[in-house]
């Protein structure tokens, strides 16, 4: 029961996008093996490699939400990343491998059969990782607590550095392999129109290209997570804000939040009126230590108090 449970808090986006993309590449492999098409060969690449990192990276953020142990005090939260890094070596081998079968086509241009057949895999995939997508934006607007007004696309585009690293990955990937269905449908059109045989390859080189783009941009993310980086300034303040609406909390003399994965480690020190008892202080501590910790993705805190030293130290601006 408990690694259903476990099961249960494992990044939803990546889970759906797994099941998703694995239908999507068994369907494109077989209508590349039947008309022969690059384009579609480099889409179907595209959608094997998404299923396995988005795998791999809903396996990472199942780990990562284990609870600390006595050997793993700060608990797991750098697992994703781990498993994200995995997954970008992942996406760095098919885009290379996408190029060079664009390359080739470019190079020797040749004919495909079933443009029907192709044409409805290439928008079944669209509709599929449209969705997904969908899907997505409203998990990175729902971590980040981002009001919905304006346009959901925008504003998850906008967030998405501060989602999960496992949310931001699925994101990336879904969105180009979204804009990659279109662009497989326009060189598809161009070849059997148009006569224009080596758009196959361009399209297939321009789907990799897109690969390699998301590997970066994923990769770099996941390199600084797993340093240790700085919480998002909108994290800060609204820790600082539960914390200055307690009554006996004048001034937050110094915070440090780091993010590892998901989960945020607070250490903070808060001056508090002058004139309390010790063990005045001490419930008020464990009150903010106990608040902060019921706040989710916060996994620890370390809260010091001091005197009111009359200096005001904590400004939103700083």
């Amino acid at each position: 029961m408990k690694f259903i449970q476990l099961l249960k808090k494992g990044n939803v986006s990546s889970g759906l996008a797994a099941i998703g993309n694995l239908i999507i590449s068994i369907v494109k492999w077989i209508v590349a093996i039947i008309s022969g098409n690059g384009t579609m060969y480099a889409t179907a690449m595209h959608s094997l490699a998404d299923t396995v990192n988005q795998t791999f990276v809903y396996t990472g953020s199942v780990l990562a939400e284990m609870k600390p142990t006595t050997r793993f005090p700060t608990g797991f939260g750098r697992v994703i990343n781990i498993f994200c890094m995995v997954a970008v070596i992942v996406v760095t081998v098919m885009a290379y491998e996408t190029i060079k079968t664009g390359w080739e086509l470019w190079q020797h241009p040749r004919e495909s059969s079933d443009f029907v057949l192709n044409i409805i895999v290439l928008l079944f995939a669209f509709i599929i990782d449209g969705y997904i997508l969908y899907k997505t934006m409203n998990q990175i607007l729902h971590e980040t607590k981002v009001e919905t007004e304006g346009n959901s696309f925008v504003l998850a585009f906008r967030h998405a550095k501060k989602a999960s690293p496992a949310t931001k990955l699925v994101f990336y990937e879904d969105l180009v392999a979204t804009v990659g269905a279109v662009f497989a449908i326009i060189g598809i059109v161009l070849a059997q129109f148009f006569g224009i045989l080596e758009a196959d390859g361009i399209v297939s080189i321009i789907i990799g290209l897109l690969m390699l783009l998301v590997a970066f941009r994923v990769g770099y993310d996941n390199m600084i997570g797993l340093i240790g980086v700085k919480a998002p300034a909108e994290v800060e303040e609204r820790i600082a804000k539960a914390l200055l609406a307690d009554n006996y909390v004048v001034d937050i003399y110094g915070m440090r939040v780091i993010q590892e994965g998901r989960a945020y480690h607070v250490d903070v020190t808060v001056e508090l009126v002058k004139g309390l008892t010790l063990n005045e202080a001490d419930d008020v501590k464990f009150k903010l230590s106990n608040q902060l910790l019921s706040e989710p993705n916060i996994t620890d805190v370390v809260l010091g108090i001091i005197e009111d030293d009359d200096k005001k130290t904590w400004s939103p601006d700083r």
